[in-house]
């Protein structure tokens, strides 16, 4: 039914365990999995302290190591169980846009996320990236909480 499933992952907790439960259910159905981290590109004019300090190639060099130490993580749970697992690196202003291109780009028939990333706060702030992947994909969407 399901052949490749995406797993978005920020390598938070929450996101983790998505992660654990993705593959499983990726093993259960006979599926590959599409891991995807989005980091956000550099901005010049910006709040976050991280790309103040650093240099666009700096910022670059930390969000690529930063999201294949992620990847890894996948790729290992992936691999322990046995499923096929490919990576992906997204650099998006909106993670959920990055999201939704890397399931369309990667021929992923379904996404399975967790409810919610990093922290309450950036979710109060910015709002749900789950919910705005629920709202504008066409795949169906599996929420791990």
């Amino acid at each position: 039914m399901y052949r490749n499933i995406l797993i978005p992952t920020d390598g938070s907790e929450l996101a983790t365990r998505a992660v654990d439960k993705g593959v499983e259910l990726a093993k259960a159905l006979g599926a590959k999995v599409t891991a995807v981290t989005v980091t956000e590109p550099f901005h010049v004019f910006t709040g976050d302290v991280a790309m103040v300090g650093d240099t666009p190639e700096e910022w670059s060099r930390h969000a690529e190591e930063r999201a294949q130490a992620v990847l890894h993580k996948v790729r290992t749970t992936a691999e322990h169980a046995g499923v096929p697992c490919e990576t992906v690196h997204v650099s998006e202003d909106d993670a959920y846009e990055g999201i939704i291109t890397a399931a369309a780009k990667a021929g992923c028939d379904m996404i399975a996320m967790a409810s919610h990333g990093r922290g309450a706060m950036a979710t109060m702030v910015l709002g749900s990236q789950t919910r705005k992947v629920l709202a504008r994909t066409t795949l169906p969407v599996v929420v791990f909480r």
